[in-house]
């Protein structure tokens, strides 16, 4: 069997015979070509498709550890934050020692009669000088508080011995004139009793913490004792309201005033005039409101009230 091809060309037809031989090897040629083609898809294919199951459990891997990653950053932002509110509670603490050391200080210096301007309480120590790096040192979180532990620890101690301080300059200036007693006022006469009573606002049975006594507006406000300004100012209820401090945890306010006299860190004596008596804050009209604490709680005034001076 042969095959004959007819070819144009400048020279006329050309005929190429294609015999037996040939024939076979081209006809299998193209046989042969869809099938190979039809495999390397199929085998690309499966190559593709390993290549994709490779990629997805690579990425769901990175998701897990992604996520773990997230969870982790989350645990340690609220770890810091609970040890950030540990430290601003502490630091709040030891704020409101240096506030009371501050007052202390400031009490006694006016008791002792240093120069204010020499111990102002106010600004920060100067100091300086060389100084030689004694090496790093880090601390953590828990270090830390231990320290802060530690100086709030040193503040309580300082101030307590501050106030013993304070109660031996006050014994050793004004004696016997800490002795409370007396009346807040030289005119007037008493209005209101300590303890329960009905409010005079509202009606209701409370409990009254000192007693008042009635006057004019802008009669003199007196110290029953000798002692230190601790608080001049408004006050919810009371008023302008004098606090003045004589040791040994006694404390006398006297309140609803028109006008002070005197001004905190002042030492006063027995008898001195401190206010203007007025009728601030919750009243009914013109008064003092008088108190007596001790160790810091309401006592009745009426026995100082009624006690003889000493000396």
């Amino acid at each position: 069997m042969s095959i004959t091809i007819l070819q144009r060309s400048q020279q006329g037809m050309r005929s190429i015979k294609l015999r037996n031989r040939y024939l076979y090897s081209i006809l299998g040629l193209i046989l042969f070509m869809p099938a190979l083609a039809g495999v390397s898809a199929y085998l690309y294919a499966i190559k593709q498709s390993e290549m994709a199951n490779v990629d997805q459990v690579t990425i769901d891997n990175w998701k897990l550890e992604l996520a773990n990653q997230w969870h982790e950053l989350e645990m340690a932002k609220q770890s810091s934050q609970q040890q950030l509110n540990a430290l601003t509670a502490k630091m709040g603490m030891m704020q409101a020692h240096i506030r009371r050391l501050d007052a202390a200080g400031e009490r006694i210096v006016n008791i002792s009669g240093l120069d204010e301007k020499e111990f102002n309480f106010n600004d920060a120590p100067a100091i300086g000088g060389p100084e030689r790096a004694s090496g790093s040192q880090t601390y953590d979180i828990p270090q830390l508080l231990a320290s802060l532990n530690e100086i709030d620890e040193q503040l309580d101690s300082r101030e307590q011995q501050l106030n013993v301080l304070e109660s031996l300059l006050m014994d050793k200036h004004m004696g016997v004139e800490r002795y409370i007693s007396g009346r807040p006022v030289r005119k007037g006469w008493m209005s209101s009793f300590y303890g329960e009573r009905n409010d005079p606002f509202t009606g209701i049975p409370a409990w009254h913490g000192g007693i008042d006594f009635a006057g004019k507006e802008g009669d003199k406000i007196y110290a029953t004792a000798a002692g230190v300004v601790s608080w001049v100012g408004d006050r919810y209820g009371y008023g302008l309201l004098i606090e003045i401090n004589h040791g040994d945890g006694l404390v006398t306010r006297y309140g609803h005033n028109s006008e002070a006299l005197v001004k905190k860190g002042d030492v006063i004596t027995k008898g001195q005039s401190i206010a203007k008596m007025g009728n601030s804050g919750r009243s009914t009209g013109a008064h003092v409101h008088y108190e007596v604490l001790k160790l810091g709680r309401n006592v009745n005034p009426l026995p100082y009230v009624n006690r003889k001076p000493k000396g």
